[in-house]
């Protein structure tokens, strides 16, 4: 049993996942939430065709209803119209998951003032629209709603080669406090939280010797799932007293450095 009822006043709250449409974290997150009664629309831009499929398969699997909005987050219009594609569907918006991000290593010396641009174009400026226009839609409702962003736990502690991707996510950390206190301030049942993942759903390009260095990267020894990442997102969504904070789901990885120095060792 959920405690979506006396959260949003609906057994079956309304879910959008931008992101969603590949089989990503994204689209994980939107079939767990269908799991437990929400009902969804999911968010694609190129991966259309793939987003049709998975909301077919999400109506059929757990009974509820799903969507599939669409646009690109690099153009500013396109927050507006997949949040209107939602509330004239279902008539509310109550939970918006912002996992639509892009990344991709390019070593420093060639990172063009173009692709820094599109890095805060979908990953900053595209959830900042997002969360402002749901944020807008959610303030009419009495039940208020529930925003969620997906950082990145290495935020604080960047890794090579990714020095356009960490700034744009950067961004969304702050976004969360803002937009918590922005929104917060104009319906008090408004909240915006933000995960931090670690290292989940390794892409086919990590190999074994990889993989097994990332899992003893962390301090439980393993690489962790879309599905560990799912079940933060339903925690925030259920408790409504969590608020403008940060839950990082990344098996320790952010505090631990597997660097091999001992601890104590005699200096004297």
């Amino acid at each position: 049993m959920t405690n979506f009822e006396s959260v949003y006043g609906t057994k079956n709250p309304v879910a959008l996942v931008t992101g969603s449409g590949a089989p990503r974290v994204g689209r994980i997150i939107a079939k767990h939430l269908a799991s437990i009664g929400a009902k969804i629309a999911l968010h694609a831009n190129e991966s259309v065709q793939e987003a049709e499929t998975a909301a077919h398969q999400i109506t059929k699997d757990f009974d509820t209803e799903a969507i599939v909005t669409k646009g690109s987050l690099e153009e500013p219009e396109t927050a507006d119209s997949i949040v209107n594609q939602v509330t004239q569907h279902y008539g509310r918006l109550d939970i918006l998951i912002n996992s639509a991000a892009i990344w991709y290593p390019t070593p420093l010396e060639e990172i063009t003032p173009d692709e820094l641009i599109q890095y805060y174009k979908i990953n900053t400026l595209g959830c900042w629209l997002t969360s402002r226009s749901a944020g807008l839609a959610m303030m009419r409702q009495n039940n208020g709603g529930c925003i969620i962003n997906i950082s990145d736990w290495a935020t604080e502690r960047p890794y090579l080669d990714h020095a356009a991707y960490f700034p744009s996510k950067g961004g969304v950390d702050v976004m969360t406090r803002s937009l918590a206190v922005e929104l917060g301030n104009r319906n008090p049942r408004i909240r915006v939280n933000c995960i931090k993942p670690g290292p989940v759903l390794l892409t086919d390009k990590v190999n074994e010797e990889q993989r097994e260095q990332i899992a003893n990267s962390t301090l439980v020894k393993r690489v962790g799932t879309a599905e560990h990442i799912a079940h933060a997102t339903q925690f925030l969504c259920e408790n409504d007293f969590v608020n403008g904070t940060f839950i990082v789901v990344d098996g320790g990885r952010s505090i631990y450095a597997p660097d091999g120095l001992q601890v104590g060792m005699n200096t004297g």
